[in-house]
């Protein structure tokens, strides 16, 4: 049967300890040119209704270093800008390609796309979640931890900035399935949903971690081991100088860091709007991975595709030989 990666939840805690230690033997193989043509002659088609940057890139990248294709699809490229059916367009790309990866605005769409589809479907953005970013950022940390079996008891990620959005709802599912603490700073008006850490819930009770939404940046990043941030405005958002205002408080900057541990790593997903949530001094500082999990997304999402897309190559985390050539 096939797999989808529609949300954090849709992969279990030993499944993601497995995409992690793919991730890492791809890396060391694209490091050392060894060839790792997992999905030779596979076809991914990737449907873009945002830009994007890191998205496309390294997917597109991933799959030739795979050995297959990738096709980029905007919305002009597909008869979906002229009515046809999400359901229509789905079905159809199933009978060409071997996967589907989809930025979308509305998360239904992957919903109805992963519905339709008799392939693999990996949501590489939503309004609500981005599973392939939250992926690479717990493995961009376990990498910095020098790949422990667990992580520590106590160790805390905390968000500033927009506490509802794709990334931080994301980060938190993600930690609760792995046992990391979560802490969001964040403006009343801007609060994690309740929704999303109901859906969290039963994970952070199983793990042992916790969750934690509070107004007051300053308590907020005390003893962070991450300190983690995103843009205020989303694109497509209307509202940009009325959110600027109530955000100003969360920006991360040297202040902000010299709260948290002297050797907290700072991350965020890119792109960033340097001067607004967060500072040069502070993204371009000896704290900040932020490139190096920019990087990351690469090794991820050549483990996501190959999980998906060929799990026989898949043998407890580690690779089967390829198929010859």
């Amino acid at each position: 049967m096939k797999r989808d990666l529609k949300s954090d939840q849709d992969f279990s805690a030993e499944e993601v300890r497995q995409i992690f230690q793919l991730a890492k033997k791809v890396k060391e193989k694209q490091k050392k040119n060894e060839p790792h043509e997992y999905l030779k002659n596979k076809s991914l088609a990737m449907i873009f209704q945002k830009p994007s940057t890191r998205t496309r890139v390294s997917f597109e990248v991933a799959m030739t270093h795979l050995g297959g294709h990738a096709l980029y699809l905007n919305p002009n490229d597909l008869q979906l800008s002229r009515g046809e059916t999400i359901a229509d367009t789905t079905r159809t790309l199933s009978r060409y390609v071997h996967g589907i990866m989809a930025r979308v605005f509305s998360h239904q769409d992957i919903l109805d796309l992963a519905r339709f589809a008799s392939v693999p479907v990996i949501n590489g953005l939503s309004d609500k979640f981005h599973p392939c970013q939250s992926l690479t950022d717990i493995f961009t940390i376990w990498e910095k931890l020098s790949y422990p079996e667990k992580f520590p008891n106590g160790f805390t990620i905390v968000f500033v900035g927009d506490g509802n959005n794709n990334v931080t709802n994301s980060l938190l599912l993600l930690c609760a399935r792995l046992g990391i603490n979560f802490r969001v700073g964040c403006p009343k008006k801007y609060q994690t949903k309740t929704e999303i850490l109901e859906l969290a819930k039963a994970d952070f009770s199983k793990s042992g971690s916790t969750a934690e939404i509070t107004n007051d940046v300053n308590q907020a990043v005390k003893g962070a081991n991450v300190l983690y941030t995103d843009v205020w405005i989303s694109m497509g958002r209307q509202d940009a100088e009325k959110r600027k205002k109530i955000l100003v408080p969360y920006q991360v900057n040297q202040r902000v860091l010299s709260l948290t541990k002297k050797k907290t790593m700072v991350m965020h997903c890119l792109p960033a709007h340097r001067g607004e949530e967060i500072t040069d001094e502070v993204i371009d500082g000896p704290n900040s991975i932020v490139f190096d999990q920019a990087e990351n997304r690469l090794h991820v999402q050549k483990a996501i595709l190959i999980f998906l897309l060929q799990p026989k190559s898949v043998v407890n985390g580690g690779l089967a030989t390829p198929a010859p050539k």
